[in-house]
């Protein structure tokens, strides 16, 4: 048993907002208050003399892609200003690399870039996007495949694109394209499920290798202050982290959803939400409605500006998820759904009316589903995901990094309502806050200040921020990062808040991001950090 003492606590508990010392047995908190007043109580603690350091509650990504930003540690940094400096980086890479091996990279972004990408016109792409011969110059002996920063679209050279049989009778797979310069040939770039092409062909990392670059990451995520996560990433995923936790090696608070491919042998052996321990757990049937906005593949009922034909691309229509949504719910499995585009939450929302009509008629639990993104969202159907009780799980580092894509292709009109965690939050919805990482950094303080700022971090676009109206408070948005993951894992009666009964996961700061200027959060990180009463994490 241990007592911490001398600290200013926000104990995020409503109760008992603030506190000086909190007692922790084994993996749960005893008792918060004072330190005279606990120190009598428990006779037998150890105490431990924060130094009038500042105690907070663990903060959560609710949204992260743990097996991709594990691995993503080990491949090239792709996030470039400039398509050439990004070509640099992959030609350092090869010269180090043996004749044939991949070559893998993520984070590119051409929409950007500085400089421009050779005209469209010369058979050799099409404008603004990168070609697999530009690859090829600077990699000849390798297969070489880069990820987009969005996770939506990928760039492949042509050793990549042969190892693939890709060619210019290659059909583009289902919700999905293989891009084409005007001569028909592939260019190199990969749209949504033609991504699959090549990755399919690219050697799997084994269960081992995954479990090990989910270790090394941790000490990462702590140090950001994440004491837990929701992870997006598919089976080996999974594989990986049972290893680990039989292992006693994860030391990070996983939910973990799954995909809709496999929502058939999910029901066969009668999986439900919740089931697991309090380190790892299933969470919800994961399905994708759309694309994204970076590779304009968000289902828009409008098209995007400046391109007429285009109105993104939509996986399925209501009507299709709401029958996934009632599979899952007759054996307990909440669903949380991709959905970027207005048109794209509309058909979620559409679907999960029918879903809560249906749980009602059957009287059936009534599940905790998500949206993930709710990137945009038409005015008529913002109040529909608090009328129908809909997690709203949104990551507000993407306001800041897609603010001059969003205005630039969807206009002020639909921008208006994008990335408006406020309006969910004044409609009454609940906030889920998290990363998408690797699309983006999972610090969660750099989401926090996107959600108190609107702004980047050099102060861009000014200094009231993008859609002021849509800024919390730093409460408001802190709560994202706990309570909010908390409830969507259905676990609020023990995370979240630093209370009697709950889970000892929390984190030390020297500067109290409560009391600090916003741009201080940019650089806050944690001093210690404490999993299941144990300290995982020192400085």
């Amino acid at each position: 048993m241990r007592l911490l003492y001398n600290a200013r606590i926000h104990t995020q508990n409503p109760a008992q907002p603030t506190a000086s010392a909190v007692v922790i047995d084994r993996e749960r908190i005893l008792a918060v208050g004072h330190a005279d007043d606990l120190f009598n109580r428990f006779t037998r603690a150890q105490g431990e003399n924060m130094h009038g350091h500042v105690i907070l509650p663990g903060l959560t990504d609710a949204h992260l892609h743990l097996k991709f930003y594990s691995l993503s540690l080990q491949k090239i940094d792709c996030e470039t200003d400039t398509k050439e400096e990004c070509l640099r980086r992959v030609g350092e890479r090869a010269q180090k690399a043996r004749p044939g091996e991949w070559i893998l990279g993520h984070g590119w972004n051409q929409n950007v870039w500085q400089s421009s990408s050779f005209p469209a016109g010369e058979g050799t792409g099409v404008r603004g996007w990168p070609a697999a011969h530009e690859l090829d110059a600077v990699a000849p002996n390798n297969p070489v495949y880069l990820t987009a920063k969005s996770l939506h679209a990928a760039w492949a050279n042509t050793k990549a694109m042969q190892m693939a049989n890709i060619t210019a009778s290659t059909p583009d797979p289902q919700n999905g394209q293989i891009q084409r310069d005007m001569k028909g040939n592939a260019t190199g770039i990969l749209l949504e499920t033609a991504m699959e092409l090549v990755s399919a062909v690219i050697p799997e990392p084994s269960i081992d290798e995954i479990a090990d670059a989910i270790e090394k990451a941790q000490p990462i995520l702590w140090k950001m202050g994440l004491t837990g996560i929701h992870d997006f990433d598919r089976r080996d995923s999974f594989m990986a982290l049972q290893k680990l936790h039989a292992q006693g090696r994860l030391k990070l608070r996983v939910l973990k959803n799954m995909p809709v491919e496999l929502l058939d042998q999910a029901f066969e052996l009668g999986l439900r939400s919740g089931f697991g321990d309090d380190m790892l757990r299933i969470g919800n049937i994961k399905a994708f409605m759309d694309g994204a906005l970076g590779p304009h593949t968000a289902a828009m009922f409008q098209p995007y500006l400046g391109e007429e034909s285009n109105r993104g691309i939509l996986n399925m229509d209501g009507e299709e998820l709401f029958e996934h949504g009632r599979k899952a719910a007759q054996v307990g499995l909440g669903m949380t759904v991709h959905a970027i585009g207005d048109r794209a939450n509309h058909e979620v929302l559409d679907a999960y009316e029918q879903l809560r009509a249906y749980e009602a008629e059957h009287r059936l639990p009534h599940l905790r589903h998500r949206i993930e993104h709710v990137q945009v969202i038409h005015p008529d159907d913002a109040p529909r995901l608090a009328r129908l009780n809909i997690i709203a799980s949104m990551q507000p580092i993407h306001a800041t990094s897609d603010m001059l894509m969003a205005d630039q292709f969807w206009g002020p009109e639909r921008t208006r309502l994008a990335y408006a965690w406020k309006t969910q939050l004044d409609f009454g919805a609940r906030l889920a806050f998290g990363s998408d990482a690797p699309v983006e950094s999972p610090n969660p303080f750099l989401g926090l200040h996107a959600a108190v700022t609107r702004r980047r971090a050099d102060g861009s676009p000014s200094a009231e921020g993008w859609y002021p109206e849509q800024k919390l408070t730093l409460a408001q948005a802190w709560e994202g990062f706990t309570v909010g993951p908390a409830y969507a894992a259905s676990m609020e009666d023990r995370l979240g808040r630093i209370a009697p009964n709950h889970l000892a996961d929390l984190i030390v700061l020297e500067k109290d991001p409560f009391d600090c200027n916003p741009n201080d959060l940019l650089a806050l990180e944690s001093s210690a950090t404490m999993v299941n009463g144990e300290w995982v994490w020192q400085s």
